[in-house]
């Protein structure tokens, strides 16, 4: 573990959060590497849901979740990046309105990163899935 390795993470990590709120989705596959281990967890019901394998599927992902929510009412709040070696993991909250229910929830999350290269090889994250199904279906 070496402070550029922890450097080089941090930077990636900001870099994709500044994507994720910049609402650019054609961008965001920029930080990823070719192959990834992807993982967001949810009803199928939710189409965003589940693995992914490929850099290039990320964009997809926030196209196909962003569309589930009303335009603009989306808000992220990063409370703190914490970094060891490649791992970041980014405790935060989300708040979104679903455009089909009309639904407005916000819920904790976690996202583990793992960096090699200056790219993002794997993102897991962590929510209240539970919430976010019952806010979709209204």
């Amino acid at each position: 573990m070496t402070d550029n390795s922890s450097t080089d993470t941090r930077g990636t990590a900001e870099a994709f959060l500044q994507l994720v709120t910049g609402n650019d989705p054609g961008r965001i596959a920029d930080v990823f590497a070719d192959t990834i281990d992807w993982y967001v967890p949810g009803l199928v019901d939710l189409p965003w849901t589940g693995a992914r394998t490929r850099g290039s599927d990320v964009p997809e992902f926030f196209r196909t979740m962003g569309s589930a929510f009303v335009p603009g009412q989306s808000r992220y709040a990063v409370d703190r990046i914490v970094v060891e070696g490649n791992d970041a993991v980014i405790i935060a909250t989300a708040t979104h309105t679903f455009a089909g229910s009309g639904t407005r929830f916000t819920t904790p999350m976690i996202m583990h990163l793992t960096v090699d290269g200056g790219k993002i090889v794997r993102l897991h994250l962590y929510e209240d899935t539970h919430l976010v199904a019952r806010a979709f279906s209204g």
